[in-house]
């Protein structure tokens, strides 16, 4: 059972208002996809990017650094839930597309994809 300081820290990354939460490959512990150092930079890009557009904390847009999303080439590697989209050669001039059209307007970016799948509940 969750603790109430879990739910508070929950709470206040915004997990009660999350539209959308985007997985990112970077600081691997054996860098396959991509440079260790560009996959940073992709990440660094992406938490300030979406702190400069208020879609951090209550802003509907969680993210998570992964260490490894499994695809190891052409890197680095996001995926979008709930549609389920993988993408490909995530440095910042791609996630800043995938921000605006697919985090912000909700449109999945299709000449970037890998492979989309969104997950079922049956």
């Amino acid at each position: 059972m969750a603790s109430d300081s879990q739910r508070r820290v929950a709470e206040s990354i915004g997990v009660p208002v999350a539209k959308r939460h985007i997985f990112l490959c970077c600081d691997q512990t054996t860098p396959k996809c991509c440079e260790k150092e560009r996959g940073l930079a992709a990440w660094e890009f992406l938490k300030r990017r979406l702190k400069e557009l208020g879609l951090s904390e209550q802003g509907g847009i969680l993210r998570t650094k992964a260490n490894c999303l499994r695809i190891c080439e052409g890197g680095p590697i996001a995926v979008v839930y709930p549609e389920g989209a993988w993408y490909a050669g995530c440095d910042p001039p791609v996630l800043e597309r995938i921000i605006q059209q697919h985090l912000i307007d909700g449109r999945v970016v299709d000449e970037l994809l890998i492979e989309s799948h969104p997950l079922r509940s049956d």
